[in-house]
């Protein structure tokens, strides 16, 4: 459903592109929803409004809004189908050329650079004349994702938070009991996994990444990126030094062939058990059951070990976003507002082929989510302990380059 690679690689790349253009945008003239009371009236007379996105063509999607035109029978959504290698790229062309989209699907992590430029719609206002979102049932590592100044800029849809997969017959092998709980733990696991005769290895790194999964480490030794008003570094504190020697420590005990691939990539030397810990995102259960079914009953995932400071670990997410300036916001906030329906988000997140989470909280907590796909239960329970790396300072794009 998501290519995981545009989180992290994509994600970052685009931002900066956007953060640099968005400014031509201005501030634009939504049609009127963002302002007013009492629920938002369908539209009396036929309305299109454009929707940008790499899932458009996904049957999932065309089910969600074939269900859509029965119940609002004046909105037809026109799908831009841009994958999302080149989101980024369409995205900024449109922004700088004042014709965005009214609506699209965006990683996450894109929302505050946008809105930070006056490029989407302001959802407070959408929020509270809304009977069926709960602005406090958002995930909160998720919320702060889409929000800017303290405003909604945009309505999480899907996540994932970060664990640690393993491969259960090269544990056994080794003699590992458990997953590892701890750093103390994880370093002796990998240790025992790394047979460099065999081109065997206990953990991989990946070069091209190492900030997404460093982040983790940094916070569980009670480090941070930037201060909490996002104005200064604090990535070079004592205990972001501490996270950083262990993180590339790592180095040690990781297949030198995929040093320089990514997360994507590196998926074939964990199927191959050249790597016996892999962490990663619930999309990597998907692909494990999707592309390699043989290793059924051989891998499992666990939550990350963790630090002096306790657990915490990244998430990830997609966000529904309004443009600004488009001359149907109204129509557009219809077509998100039904998407972000609970029974929709759980359609197209564990009740779907994917291994995708909902961000609400609710969600995550109900038993339904384990009985459709327990796979992603030790997932939900790490929501818990997800941070958000995005900042909504402006240049925090090219900060983190």
């Amino acid at each position: 459903m998501n290519r995981p690679v545009s989180r992290r690689v994509v994600g970052v790349a685009a931002a900066s592109a956007i953060a640099l253009l968005a400014a031509s945008c201005g501030s634009g003239t939504s049609s009127d929803g963002s302002v007013g009371s009492g629920p938002v009236p369908e539209p009396s007379e036929p309305v299109t409004v454009s929707f940008a996105s790499w899932v458009g063509d996904e049957k999932g999607m065309k089910k969600l809004y074939k269900k859509f035109r029965k119940e609002h029978p004046n909105i037809t959504v026109k799908f831009q189908n841009i994958p999302a290698e080149r989101m980024r790229e369409k995205l900024t062309a449109q922004i700088a050329g004042g014709n965005p989209p009214d609506t699209a699907y965006i990683d996450a992590s894109l929302t505050a650079s946008l809105a930070s430029r006056n490029a989407l719609v302001n959802l407070d206002n959408y929020l509270k004349r809304s009977d069926i979102i709960d602005r406090a049932d958002y995930v909160e590592a998720f919320k702060k994702l889409t929000t800017h100044e303290g405003s909604m800029y945009g309505l999480p849809f899907d996540g994932e938070s970060t664990g640690l997969f393993y491969r259960t017959d090269m544990f056994k092998a080794a003699g590992i009991e458990e997953p590892p709980a701890t750093w103390e733990e994880f370093e002796a696991a990998a240790r025992k996994l790394t047979i460099p005769a065999k081109k065997q290895y206990g953990y991989q790194l990946f070069a091209s990444e190492s900030a997404y999964y460093w982040y983790p480490w940094l916070w569980q030794a009670g480090g941070d990126v930037l201060s909490k008003d996002d104005k200064t570094v604090e990535f070079t504190s004592g205990a972001a030094k501490k996270a950083a020697e262990f993180y590339v420590g790592l180095n040690k005990y990781s297949a030198p062939d995929y040093l320089n691939s990514n997360s994507y990539d590196g998926r074939v030397a964990f199927a191959n058990g050249q790597v016996g810990m892999y962490m990663a995102g619930a999309w990597f259960a998907g692909v494990l059951d999707d592309e390699f079914p043989k290793l059924s009953g051989k891998w499992a995932a666990a939550p990350l070990p963790e630090g002096e400071a306790g657990c915490a670990t990244t998430i990830a997410g997609d966000a529904l976003v309004v443009f600004d300036g488009s001359k149907h916001a109204d129509a557009a906030w219809k077509w998100v507002e039904f998407l972000s329906k609970r029974e929709n988000v759980a359609d197209w997140t564990y009740k779907s082929e994917g291994t995708l989470l909902p961000p609400m909280q609710s969600m995550l907590d109900s038993p339904d989510l384990e009985k459709e796909k327990p796979v992603l239960t030790g997932f939900a329970e790490m929501m818990e302990c997800g941070v958000s790396h995005v900042s909504s300072n402006k240049d925090w794009p090219r900060i983190e380059e």
